[in-house]
């Protein structure tokens, strides 16, 4: 009981730090005018939202960075060698997105981070990573739980990581367009991973780990607070990048990589179909969608984005509640 009394308090702690910090950093990030322009594809269903300030993920990162040394100073929390990798993991992602979107926001274009620069600092990421996972005595293994296989790839798990940490990262930033969207699924998904982690016992410091992530729900709950429609403020790459390398580091430490497709369905759902969409064109030079990330068809077709953003949230709930069945009691 104890265990659910410490995950209520960090939940309860970085949402109300959630809600303080936003109030007073969304006037400042309007002052700044630290905005992100419009795409032209999306100038007529969106127009309502220009001039609505980017970078708003720095007020779950620091909610949740603030409640975690809250509860580490008073003995509620024990910083593990594992809890140490997903902080640095999180703040490394942080970082990129936040240079991104500060590039953004100087160039009054969308042009932040190039390309191939994103990709360097994500490989410097998973680089830190994989020595820390690999010095902290984790071993280089592909676990599949329910068929108890364990599968050693030594040196080859660093290209595994690296792949996980770029692909969901990517997976949270692309369903970042519409208000609430990624923020809501993340909020599930953080939640869901929270209780999973409950269920790793064999993990060191299984419980920092689980309480990390009802922290992560609990200042996701917050900014949704702002970030709700009408959206008073975005997450921007700030904020989704440092989810998606978080979610994905996650899985790593908790072993189920695999899990994150069901756990993180509409992610998987939005990249395949930016993928797919990319692929046929190339073949066809015709779009097998209306347009990409999958949500924006939905608006294409005349749907309310409330509309869309729950249909979503829901599909992401189902999977939450599978990944929960799956990874706790299968």
């Amino acid at each position: 009981m104890l265990i659910i009394t410490k995950s209520a308090l960090a939940l309860l702690i970085s949402f109300i730090l959630s809600i303080i910090l936003g109030i007073f950093i969304i006037p400042i990030l309007k002052k700044l005018k630290a905005s992100q322009s419009i795409n032209d594809y999306l100038r007529i269903t969106h127009k309502k939202k220009q001039g609505t300030p980017t970078m708003g993920g720095i007020i779950f990162v620091l909610s949740s960075m603030m409640t975690l040394i809250f509860l580490f100073i008073f003995k509620k929390i024990e910083i593990t060698d594992n809890a140490l990798i997903l902080i640095i993991t999180f703040l490394g992602y942080f970082l990129i997105g936040f240079i991104d979107d500060l590039l953004i926001i100087l160039r009054h274009n969308n042009q932040g981070l190039s390309e191939n620069m994103k990709l360097l600092l994500q490989v410097i990421i998973s680089i830190i990573f994989f020595y820390l996972f690999m010095k902290s005595g984790n071993e280089p293994l592909l676990w599949v739980h329910s068929l108890h296989i364990k599968w050693n790839i030594g040196f080859f798990y660093g290209f595994f990581i690296l792949f996980i940490l770029v692909a969901t990262s990517n997976a949270v930033n692309l369903t970042d367009g519409l208000d609430g969207l990624a923020a809501g699924l993340s909020v599930i998904a953080f939640f869901a991973m929270g209780i999973i982690s409950l269920g790793a016992d064999f993990l060191l410091g299984y419980e920092t780990i689980s309480l990390f992530c009802f922290i992560i729900s609990g200042s996701l709950l917050g900014f949704l607070f702002f970030n709700a429609s009408p959206a008073k403020v975005f997450m921007g790459d700030t904020g989704s990048l440092s989810l998606g390398g978080l979610l994905g580091a996650l899985s790593i430490i908790t072993r189920h990589e695999l899990l994150l497709v069901i756990l993180g369905i509409v992610f998987v759902i939005e990249t395949v179909s930016v993928i797919l969409q990319r692929i046929y064109f190339k073949k066809t030079r015709k779009r097998l969608f209306p347009m990409t990330p999958l949500h924006h068809s939905f608006e294409k077709k005349g749907f309310d984005e409330r509309t869309i953003v729950k249909i979503f949230w829901t599909i992401g709930l189902i999977g939450a509640f599978i990944s929960i069945i799956y990874g706790v009691y299968l």
